[in-house]
């Protein structure tokens, strides 16, 4: 299992919107007969490239175990069911870390190899897999995708100087791992704000990747100039707004963006895009995790509605004093207002620290 584990994060950068998985089959003595991974969209499962690898190698798997990181899949999607395939070629006994949350599935797999004979074998390492998978498994169950909100910023909180100054507040080490950050996700969000003020790429540059994450902007009155950076040709961008402005709408569908208009519903919240609502839209366009990189105002919206399930956040060991803040919102005037995390990991990254925080119990669905 640990092989197959580490199969599914050589699938980390190609197999969104699928989930990450690896699978090995092996002998009676343990040896490796085949072994793979998932593909891009539409091509093989773990389970088919596995048995590929076994029939290059000149092996037969009939009789032989089957480990795999996710239940495999039962249903005709854009490939064919695995554990069919798997049934078909003899397998004896499958592994398997967890069952699939996708509803197509859902221990229909598991279901179909028992029904056929094959022993099933249900939770190593499934606290491995599971993580791998986090937007996958969010997108599936809670119909909304992971949001991960990176931040960089000193050890005092700034992310940039008073006059706006924040290029390089964090080391090249730590720019270099956001953008490996940013190439796992399956789309990237920002504001308008940002868009106007820097106007970025947000794209992946100082990381190696086979693909480009979508694009996400928050643009409520329909600002986004025409000639601005993200609407980079090939690369999906879809734009939420509030307020209908069909003129330019049209213009910036010409440039290759998707306009969505999805105002607040709530009294006082029309002029503003109503965030939970676009989460749920961006789940139904296969969005898994959703990589936040915005501006104070954005961020402290996302944190105030409880949007956020993941902190991002690199500090360097430096002293702003006055600037700007990681995110605007509140004022609280009580400490038990305040938002509660825990931290999941923290690492060195050359100079500066990465911290992964998350709302307590987050990942518990």
């Amino acid at each position: 299992m640990s092989v197959a584990l580490d199969l599914a994060h050589a699938a980390l950068l190609i197999a969104p919107p699928n989930p990450r998985v690896g699978c090995v089959m092996t002998d009676g003595s343990g040896g490796i007969l085949g072994q793979g991974h998932t593909q891009r969209t539409g091509g093989p499962h773990a389970e088919i490239m596995a048995l590929r690898d076994a029939v290059a190698r000149g092996h037969s798997v009939a009789g032989a175990t089957a480990y795999v990181t996710l239940e495999p899949c039962s249903h005709q999607g854009r490939t064919g069911p695995c554990c069919d395939a798997l049934i078909a070629a003899g397998i004896k006994k499958v592994v398997a870390s967890m069952a699939d949350p996708n509803p197509l599935v859902s221990g229909q797999g598991f279901a179909r190899l028992r029904a056929a004979g094959i022993e099933v074998i249900v939770g190593p390492g499934a606290e491995e897999s599971r993580e791998l998978n986090i937007g996958f498994f969010s997108r599936m169950i809670r119909k909304t995708p992971w949001v991960r909100l990176k931040m960089a910023a000193s050890l005092d909180g700034k992310t940039a100087l008073e006059n706006g100054t924040s290029q390089w507040i964090t080391s090249e080490a730590a720019r270099t791992d956001g953008h490996a950050w940013r190439a796992r996700a399956s789309a990237v969000l920002t504001g308008i704000g940002t868009v106007l003020t820097d106007n970025p790429r947000l794209d992946v540059r100082l990381v190696d990747t086979p693909r480009q994450p979508h694009l996400v902007i928050v643009d409520s009155r329909l600002e986004t100039p025409l000639d601005a950076q993200l609407l980079i040709a090939g690369r999906a961008c879809y734009i939420y707004a509030a307020a209908r402005n069909d003129i330019k709408k049209t213009a910036l569908e010409a440039c290759g963006a998707t306009v969505i208009y999805m105002p607040g519903r709530l009294p006082g919240t029309e002029h503003k895009v109503d965030l939970a609502a676009m989460l749920r839209d961006l789940a139904a366009r296969e969005i898994n995790e959703l990589h936040v990189e915005a501006g104070h105002k954005l961020n402290g919206s996302f944190i105030r509605e409880g949007l956020v399930d993941e902190f991002l956040i690199y500090l360097a060991p430096m002293l702003i004093g006055l600037g700007s803040g990681m995110a605007h919102f509140g004022p609280i005037t009580q400490l038990s207002d305040a938002v509660n995390l825990r931290f999941h990991s923290i690492e060195s990254v050359g100079p500066d620290l990465r911290l992964l925080a998350r709302p307590p119990g987050r990942e518990a669905f």
